[in-house]
Formats: C-alpha cells, sequence, structure tokens
C-alpha cells in the first residue's frame, strides 16, 4: 500500500521495522516514539541501509499529534503502539489520525485484539500472561489488546478498506482510507 514519494507517519516507530521498509520503498517518513531508546535503536540500522536522509525520527508521543499539519500525510501506520495506549489516548489518536491524512489517506494498523469468541479469549489468556509479566518485569510496561477497533476506526471518520485476523483473533491487519 506504499508507494514511492509519499509522506508516512510512523506512530510508536520501536523497533523501525516498518519504518525501515517504508523508507525502503522510497517514502519520507516521520517515525515517532516516546523512547528515545527505540528512536536510537531505529537510527543505527537506518543509517547502515543509507536511508536516514527519508526518515525524520521524533521522539514524541500521541498526545502531540495536534501539532502535525492537517491533510499532511499519504500513509499512517502503526505496529503494535495501539494497544499500549488508553482508550482515551486511541480515541484521541485516531481523531487525529483522521485530521492529518491527506483526502483518501490511508490508516495501517497491526497490532494485538481481544478475541470474539469465549474459548479464543481463554485461550488467549492463557498464553498471553505469562509473556506480559515477563515483558513487564523487562520494561515496566504493558499492553492491553485493544477492544472493537474497526468500530473505534469508524467512529473517527475513517472508511475500514479490509480487516484481517489471525487464526487465533488475537491480532488484527486494519486498513482504514479517509474519504
Amino acid at each position: 500500500h506504499i508507494k514511492r514519494s509519499q509522506t508516512v507517519l510512523d506512530i510508536g516507530c520501536g523497533t523501525g521495522a516498518l519504518t525501515l521498509r517504508a523508507a525502503a520503498k522510497g517514502t519520507n517518513v516521520k517515525a515517532i516514539d516516546v523512547n528515545p531508546r527505540m528512536i536510537e535503536f531505529t537510527r543505527k540500522p537506518a543509517n547502515e541501509m543509507n536511508l536516514e536522509q527519508a526518515i525524520e525520527f521524533c521522539e514524541m508521543g500521541v498526545a502531540e499529534l495536534g501539532n502535525e499539519k492537517a491533510a499532511s500525510y499519504d500513509i499512517v501506520m502503526s505496529g503494535l503502539c495501539f494497544s499500549e495506549l488508553s482508550e482515551d489516548e486511541l480515541r484521541y489518536t485516531l481523531k487525529e489520525v483522521n485530521r492529518i491524512l491527506k483526502p483518501g489517506g490511508l490508516l495501517l494498523v497491526a497490532d494485538e485484539v481481544r478475541p470474539e469468541s469465549l474459548l479464543k479469549k481463554l485461550l488467549n489468556w492463557v498464553i498471553r500472561t505469562p509473556l506480559v509479566i515477563v515483558a513487564y518485569v523487562l520494561t515496566q510496561t504493558t499492553t492491553h489488546p485493544v477492544r472493537d477497533l474497526p468500530m473505534k476506526v469508524r467512529k473517527s471518520g475513517l472508511l475500514i478498506e479490509s480487516v484481517g485476523l489471525n487464526r487465533m483473533e488475537n491480532f488484527i491487519e486494519l486498513i482504514g482510507r479517509k474519504s
């Protein structure tokens, strides 16, 4: 979905996997993360891949999206960041994404979601709980699977183009479009 010369915002760039892939396609990427260590972690491979000119790294959180110019991005993407946000932060983020996307622009999201079926919820809890404990011990942060992400994206004013779930229905790939 990402094409050469587009302007891309990577919300919660983390280790930079999405940032680097987008920049390698010839886009201009603004990679944001509240954690300065993640920004520095991503700079090294960007330099090694000669992509540093295509990426603007910014230590900032979603609360600062209000400073971004309206209709300034072709693509806003986020991988495993929405599950780190509170309900209010997510609502605000989606509202701002709608504002900063150009008409026809895309929202690309890959993240944890809560399964619908009781059996999958239980199985997900059994598998996820030890991982959450280890992650918290190592990082002092945790995540929460996002509930009803497609509905929240629709409420923000974006159209849903596609939704893909894994077999456990605990991971989503969502594409939204600004009309």
